[in-house]
């Protein structure tokens, strides 16, 4: 029967869109059917009383070695630049102190008492030895790795740090993920994969690719250098070198290296991947995949619930992963119940306008506030002053929802929270703006699954933030896409 493309992609989120750029430019025809009017998912930002607001707080990672790095430089068209991100602060008792990166800064870290900074030194000096040399630190809560002697303070702000880089609180945070997040331990891919998975990239594909100095004026400034030979290792292969190094890291650690914030914002990364697709490349909106139909346990294309018809011999699915049972009959029971058993956290990101810039958000890079409500915060305007008025300034601050709240009271809770953290910000608020999302489509917790690339289905592959445990947000997406590309590679449907 002959197919109308060659690949669908079920999602138009940027794990949809990226993972429809490499397919094209590997001569795939391409169908990419989203459900919702626009495109881009949590990777956009749009104006709201005159100020610009992403969708969500982001900070983009690993862009010196990394999956958004190799995209980039492989399928790119057009490249977004990056501003050099800043520092990681905690705001306490009304002053803002330098997140720290390793244990001497965090001998200087006076927000908790010598005797909190010892314990923790050491714990984390012990779970590191420990995850270097081979235990598996995946299944250990971090609760079970802090000292039960530390204050208050220092409890709640590991489980604010837990929260904000799995979206689970310590209970559920596997100590992995905090030692990977905070980069003590690197989560990037090695060289040697990145290759294999880019081994099919066609010579059109490197010759339509624009030079990056054409695409910028003569005054702006490339933050970043990126270093090809950079190879960081992969966690779970480690020789004595590679050990040595993740050692030395409790004193050289930087847990800002290497990241970013896209100058234009988050939109600025969607418009380079949307003017970067080729022809061979069709995008619906507006309309619902209801069903992903096979025949004989092989994937031949997908209905939408308006009752149209596409069939194609690759599908590409990059919604919900547990929501996938929804639109295929025949699928295990055991493999339904892994999909069921991802687990999932919801964020409350809300922006204020200012109506002047404040002394207190004069800096680039974010905040932490670990007391009551936990808050991340940043201050994008500095970034970008076109994102405000004249004079003006737009913050964000992300808060973690609590689930066993309704929504108007995480709402109004968080509006207390910042107004109680930054005495005075309540005088120079002039536009307020709330955003409800999911900004990872699976937690990484010690007891809740990831869905694999390859499916029980024959050609029907998922992609996306619940396929990859690795890194975060579009980071983590980006990652997902490599895989990807790896296992298409390794199932001949590359050219």
């Amino acid at each position: 029967m002959e197919r109308d493309y060659n690949s669908i992609v079920v999602g138009a989120g940027i794990s949809g869109l990226l993972s429809a750029l490499v397919l094209s430019k590997h001569g795939h025809r391409v169908l990419v059917i989203e459900k919702e009017q626009e495109v881009g998912g949590n990777c956009n930002s749009y104006e709201v009383d005159g100020f610009q607001v992403d969708t969500g707080v982001h900070a983009i990672t690993h862009l010196c070695v990394g999956p958004l790095k190799m995209l980039m430089d492989n399928y790119f068209n057009y490249l977004p630049v990056f501003e050099s991100y800043g520092h990681y602060y905690v705001r306490y008792k009304n002053r803002l102190v330098k997140f720290p990166s390793n244990l001497k800064e965090f001998a200087r870290f006076d927000v908790f008492p010598k005797r909190d900074r010892v314990a923790i030194s050491q714990s984390l000096t012990r779970s590191l030895t420990q995850f270097t040399f081979g235990s598996d630190l995946s299944k250990t809560p971090v609760y079970n790795a802090v000292p039960k002697t530390i204050s208050k303070d220092c409890y709640e702000f590991i489980d604010t740090v837990s929260y904000f880089l799995s979206g689970k609180s310590m209970y559920e945070t596997p100590v992995e993920r905090v030692l990977m997040g905070s980069d003590f331990v690197c989560d990037s891919t090695i060289k040697e994969e990145i290759e294999q998975s880019l081994n099919h990239i066609s010579e059109d594909s490197n010759n339509d690719k624009k030079d990056r100095n054409s695409l910028l004026p003569s005054n702006v400034d490339i933050p970043f250098q990126f270093n090809r030979e950079g190879v960081p290792f992969l966690f779970g292969s480690l020789n004595l070198l590679d050990s040595i190094s993740s050692l030395s890291k409790l004193a050289t650690n930087n847990v800002n290296f290497c990241q970013g914030y896209p100058r234009g914002g988050l939109k600025s990364i969607l418009n380079s991947v949307l003017y970067s697709f080729p022809d061979n490349v069709d995008i619906i909106t507006g309309e619902e995949v209801s069903t992903i139909f096979t025949g004989n346990n092989v994937v031949e294309g997908v209905e939408t619930a308006n009752g149209n018809v596409y069939r194609s011999d690759v599908v590409v699915y990059t919604g919900m992963c547990r929501d996938l049972p929804r639109t295929i009959d025949n699928l295990p029971s055991r493999y339904k119940s892994k999909l069921e058993n991802i687990k999932i956290s919801k964020s409350l990101t809300i922006w204020l306008g200012l109506s002047q810039k404040m002394d207190e958000l004069n800096y680039c890079g974010s905040e932490v506030w670990f007391k009551n409500k936990p808050y991340w915060a940043m201050p994008t305007s500095n970034y970008d002053s076109s994102f405000a008025p004249k004079g003006k300034q737009v913050v964000g601050f992300s808060f973690i929802m609590d689930e066993y709240s309704d929504t108007k009271s995480n709402i109004e809770n968080a509006y207390k929270t910042i107004y109680n953290a930054i005495p005075g910000i309540e005088n120079y608020v002039e536009m307020k703006h709330e955003q409800i999302t999911i900004p990872e489509k699976a937690a990484i917790t010690t007891n809740g699954n990831f869905a694999d690339i390859k499916t029980p289905i024959k050609n029907l592959y998922l992609a996306g933030t619940d396929t990859d445990r690795r890194s975060m947000g579009i980071t983590r997406a980006a990652y997902s896409v490599v895989e990807l590309l790896k296992t298409l590679g390794d199932d001949g449907h590359l050219s």
